[in-house]
């Protein structure tokens, strides 16, 4: 597995460990503490961001704007219970439907 997703990988078990902390000292445990609707909300206000980064062709904020988001996102899979291989698992399922392929 390539360096690239094991930081993704390092990311969401770091969310995991943070979930159990003290939600005021830390900031992933305040997000999954205040429930799904706050984790919702700061998917949708970081995925926002990054359209409106895109439209000015921002490039520089595309790429910070896109780190927001995943990291909110993958706040959202663990509130949901979700894994990383959940999302694997259903994105191999499309391979060769949405032209998703293995390179």
């Amino acid at each position: 597995m390539s360096s690239k997703i094991n930081t993704l990988i390092r990311l969401f078990e770091t969310i995991e460990k943070r979930s159990n902390d003290d939600p005021t000292k830390s900031y992933t445990a305040q997000l999954l503490s205040e429930g799904k609707e706050k984790c919702i909300a700061k998917v949708r206000e970081e995925a926002l961001e990054t359209v409106e980064a895109a439209e000015q062709e921002n490039i520089s904020q595309i790429v910070y704007e896109s780190a927001d988001l995943i990291y909110h996102l993958l706040v959202l899979w663990k509130k949901f219970d979700l894994k990383p291989d959940d999302i694997y698992s259903e994105l191999e399922s499309r391979e060769g439907k949405t032209g998703i392929k293995n390179e």
